[in-house]
């Protein structure tokens, strides 16, 4: 039996569906057969990040409403082994699919080690919905203040939704901001108050993986890379030292 896993942040630009994307490739780089679902409706994006907007002809309501085959569904990567994708339909979903997106993710992990859930940024409809998958989350947070509370705000709305698990990827990590804001990775930590997973440094390498669609575990980066790789590798339940 696998495990999902929300990949959520409590405001947009904090780098969340890049994360999806490098954590589901170094993952699947890894053995593990991993899923990456975007659940983003109306707003998708991971596809393209991905680069598989080509490879898509269906998406996660075809099989929920459509009664279709997940396999018929579900995009292969073709660079990646183990690496897959399930496509949001173009336009939002609501609650009442519930149930349907319960038991097609019950199904998903019986075939998959990993599913990550790349959900819409903020706490509104779509992040409950997609929270309801869940069986851990990741909170994708920015050093400012502004990203900083509403990781804060997140985290308590999970803990209310019954997900126990949190933990946090500080990302775009700049030295010069944290020194001129006065704040140190401990004060970080601790304004979200939720268990450290990684940091991952300011690197243009990131953006520019996406903008191409090549997933970051092919695509090397100066800081990056290494730091996504850690990540990883602590999902899956190895004990690796933290990169800053």
């Amino acid at each position: 039996m696998g495990t999902s896993l929300l990949i959520t942040s409590g405001k947009g630009g904090t780098g969340k569906t890049a994360a999806t994307a490098a954590i589901g490739s170094f993952l699947a780089r890894a053995g593990y057969r991993t899923l990456c679902v975007d659940l983003d409706a109306g707003m998708r994006n991971l596809d393209i990040v991905l680069g598989l907007s080509d490879a898509v002809l269906f998406d996660f309501m075809d099989i929920v409403e459509g009664g279709m085959d997940p396999e018929d569904a579900i995009a292969r990567h073709p660079a990646v082994e183990n690496l897959f994708f399930l496509s949001a339909p173009v336009e939002a979903v609501d609650e009442g699919y519930r149930e349907g997106l319960r038991a097609l993710t019950d199904e998903l992990l019986e075939r998959f080690d990993f599913i990550l859930l790349d959900c819409p940024a903020g706490i509104g409809p779509g992040f409950r919905l997609a929270a309801s998958l869940a069986d851990e989350a990741v909170i994708v947070s920015a050093c400012d203040s502004s990203s900083l509370r509403d990781g804060q705000r997140t985290a308590l709305e999970l803990r209310k939704l019954g997900i126990g698990r949190l933990r946090l990827i500080v990302n775009r990590v700049r030295p010069r901001l944290l020194r001129r804001i006065d704040r140190d990775l401990d004060d970080v930590i601790d304004a979200v108050g939720v268990r450290l997973l990684g940091v991952v440094s300011e690197d243009p390498s990131v953006e520019e993986a996406g903008s191409r669609g090549v997933p970051l575990a092919l695509y090397g980066s100066r800081k990056a890379w290494g730091q996504f790789q850690d990540i990883a590798a602590r999902i899956a339940g190895e004990r690796v030292k933290l990169r800053v």
